[in-house]
């Protein structure tokens, strides 16, 4: 059960409790009149039930402002904790992609970086960003595609690079 249907449902039993207690506490008032309340066994049966009664007043409180608090306020505790679970992901992709990089030499580290940093590069601005020659940078592509952390889609001439989905 999700948070606000559960503050819907405390709500709804601190309401109900609440409307049984008034009714109980007016049913001792007229107790109390039609008794006369002078210091008597009655009176003071009366008072120690009422006592109870603001006692469960309080109980009854904090059981309609938690229901408020679950109907109205938890959502941004959900938008956090999600906002914490991307986070993760995101820390965990970054950590994979740094393993990733541990196990390539210095070229497919630089042109596996400049991909990454600008999904669906060309192969013509990846030369440029890494400076390394027009062949280097073929070699380089073709040996990341053969190892699957590549792909390459044609665009006119010349093909975008975009990085595995994997990785």
């Amino acid at each position: 059960m999700n948070n606000k249907r559960l503050g819907f449902v405390v709500l709804s039993i601190g309401i109900i409790i609440s409307i049984v207690l008034g009714i109980l506490i007016s049913r001792y008032n007229e107790a109390i009149v039609m008794v006369g309340c002078y210091p008597s066994e009655n009176c003071k049966r009366i008072e120690s039930s009422l006592s109870i009664t603001h006692f469960a007043f309080g109980v009854v409180g904090f059981i309609v402002a938690l229901g408020f608090y679950l109907v109205f306020f938890s959502k941004s505790e959900e938008i956090l904790l999600n906002r914490l679970e991307e986070e993760k992901r995101t820390k965990t992709r970054e950590e994979k992609f740094a393993i990733l990089l541990l196990a390539l030499d210095q070229f497919e580290r630089k042109v596996l970086k400049a991909i990454k940093d600008q999904e669906g590069i060309t192969q013509n601005t990846l030369r440029i960003r890494t400076d390394l020659s027009k062949a280097k940078v073929s070699y380089v592509v073709n040996d990341l595609e053969k190892k699957g952390l590549i792909k390459r889609i044609a665009k006119g001439k010349t093909f975008a690079i975009f990085l595995k989905e994997n990785i």
